[in-house]
Order: structure tokens, then sequence, then C-alpha cells
């Protein structure tokens, strides 16, 4: 994998095909993106390299960050994300537009999904009600319901679906395919959904799986 690139979620549309076959797709706002440091595995265990995305104010960015583009040569950016690529085709400096994706290529997208809090094991879990709606039934029907067996073993097992904490996590869809590329408005159309919710950051990676 040699190939990634920041964006913004900006929303789905819709293109057609030559046959006339309707394709969803996921609109990205992808780069321009900026090098900013290159991690060599002597200097730093490890290969990778740092990249900036996003319009930003100078005076809105802290001391650490402006010192990082000041000594990269490049402009003030929001978002500072590390991608694991291959550091010999990369310099400081560099930027990278979504040009480096072409129409049919498969990538990997990765997002945050939309956090909903603190919630039930309907939703969560997609569990079934507990009990009927009628015939003396408590106010239990969203509730968790029996949880494990009595006296053996006497404690409720690990990974029991439960309410909690829902949404919010980092997630990779693979093998989309990119349906168009825009050079002229560094947009990516993306051929189904990805997660997250409108504006959220986006991460387009060259598919692992080919």
């Amino acid at each position: 994998m040699n190939k990634a690139i920041i964006g913004k979620k900006l929303g789905m549309s819709q293109i057609f095909a030559p046959d006339g076959k309707v394709i969803p797709v996921t609109v990205v706002e992808a780069g321009p993106c900026a090098v900013v440091q290159i991690k060599t595995v002597e200097n730093d265990g490890y290969e990778a390299i740092k990249v900036a995305y996003g319009v930003v104010k100078e005076r809105n960015v802290s001391k650490p960050m402006a010192g990082q583009f000041k000594k990269a040569g490049v402009a003030a950016k929001r978002y500072l994300r590390e991608l694991k690529l291959n550091v010999a085709d990369y310099t400081v400096g560099q930027e990278i537009k979504c040009s480096i994706f072409s129409e049919g290529d498969h990538v990997d997208v990765q997002d945050t999904t939309r956090g909903r809090g603190f919630t039930g094991v309907i939703q969560r879990w997609n569990a079934q009600r507990v009990g009927s709606m009628s015939h003396g039934t408590g106010p239990i029907h969203r509730s968790v319901g029996s949880m494990a067996a009595n006296s053996d073993p006497s404690r409720v097992f690990k990974n029991k679906h439960m309410a909690g904490q829902y949404g919010h996590e980092t997630v990779t869809i693979q093998n989309l395919v990119v349906a168009r590329v825009d050079e002229a408005r560094n947009l990516l159309l993306i051929k189904g959904g990805i997660p997250g919710p409108k504006g959220s950051l986006v991460i387009v990676k060259e598919s692992i799986k080919g």
C-alpha cells in the first residue's frame, strides 16, 4: 500500500453509468494534503509520513503545530495525521492530490462513526423486546431481561450484550470502488456508503485486498 489521502465527507449523491444505471456514491473532498514530516526506521523505529490537511487561520494553530509547519515550509493546516506508507516516494513539502487515484481503483475508507451516546440493548444490539405488550407485563419492554443463570455459574459472562456507549468508533470499510475523480474540485466519488456524519475526517487508502 503506497497511496493514501486525507479528506472530508461531504455527503451522498448519485451518478449515472453509461448504460443508464444509477450508482449511489459518497462524495469526499480529498486533499490537497501537504507532507510535513517523514519518519524513518533509523530515527523513529518505523516508516510513515505525517500529512496535514484542512484550512485554518494561522492564529488558531498551537505553537507546537505551527513549528512543524514552519520547519516543513508549508502553510498552517487544521489536521495532522500519520500514514504508514513507503517513505521513498515522498518528500517534505510535497503536495498530495486526489489525482493519485483513478476511476475503478479499489480503496479502503476509514472514518469515525456517528456517536449516539448511552443507548439501550434494543438500539445498540438490535435486541428483542422483553415480554408481551399486555397481559400484566410491567414497564420492562426495553430492558436487558435475563442476563445469566442462577446458582451456576453465578456470574454474568464477559461480552454480554448490555446497554452502554454506542458509536464514535473508528471503522474501516474495505474494497470500495472509486466511481469518479474530479481533480478540478478535489473530489472523490466512492461507490456506496461510508461511516461517519457529514463533515467528518476521512482517510482514503489503497485497498490492501487489491
